[in-house]
Parts: C-alpha cells; sequence; structure tokens
C-alpha cells in the first residue's frame, strides 16, 4: 500500500484545515488507517485512527476538535483529517499511516505503510 498525503498548510489559530491520505495498492488489505503527528526532538504520536469496521479512536488532546473519515472506491482509499479550533500546540509534521495484510501468492503478508508527512504550523 502507497500512501500519499496533502493538505498541510499555514493557518492561524482557531482556524481549520483539512488533511487527506490517498492510499493506492492493495487498500483492500487494510484494516485500519491512522493520522499521526511529530514536533522535532519528539515522539511520533497518534492522533486518530479508524478500523475497517468504521470505528474512530481519537488522541485526548484533540477529541472534539479533530474528525477522522474514510472514503472507499473499488482499489483506492482516502482518509481524512478535518482539524478544526487549531492552537499552536497543534503544529507538526503529520503523518498517515495504514496496517494491514496483502495478498502474495497463496500467502498474506502484513503490511504497515506510511506516507509522506504534511507540515501543519498553527500561528498564534
Amino acid at each position: 500500500v502507497q500512501l500519499q498525503a496533502s493538505g498541510g498548510g499555514l493557518v492561524q489559530a482557531g482556524g481549520s484545515l483539512r488533511l487527506s491520505c490517498a492510499a493506492t495498492g492493495s487498500t483492500y488489505g487494510i484494516s485500519s488507517t491512522a493520522w499521526y503527528r511529530q514536533i522535532p526532538g519528539k515522539e511520533r504520536e497518534l492522533v486518530a485512527s479508524i478500523s475497517r469496521r468504521g470505528d474512530t479512536n481519537y488522541a485526548g488532546s484533540v477529541k472534539g476538535r479533530f474528525t477522522i473519515s474514510r472514503d472507499r472506491s473499488k482499489n483506492t482509499e482516502t482518509v481524512y483529517l478535518e482539524m478544526k479550533n487549531l492552537s499552536p500546540e497543534d503544529t507538526a509534521v503529520y503523518y498517515c499511516n495504514a496496517e494491514g495484510e496483502s495478498i502474495v501468492g497463496f500467502a498474506t503478508r502484513p503490511f504497515n505503510s506510511w506516507g509522506q508527512g504534511t507540515l501543519v504550523t498553527v500561528s498564534s
């Protein structure tokens, strides 16, 4: 599975942004997709995730402000992260991630794919 993230940018505090993550390849095998973020010098942290069934999970710091959603088609899947009421503390590089299994021959192979990061900068 290949992931392409987009949508980052500069926004003022209180503003909104929507990130997109387009997945191609063995999208049939995706079991969950997530957004992570990383501030320089700090560990990457989970922001939100969505399972195959549509169950969502959010970090406490973004609950009520961020919404993860997903559009599926035959061979692609796009996951969105709608971010509202942004604060400077949300400034980070945001990464999308997909986990699952793909079929290789007569076997399955797990994958854990990352997209390139997209920078979100929130000014005060």
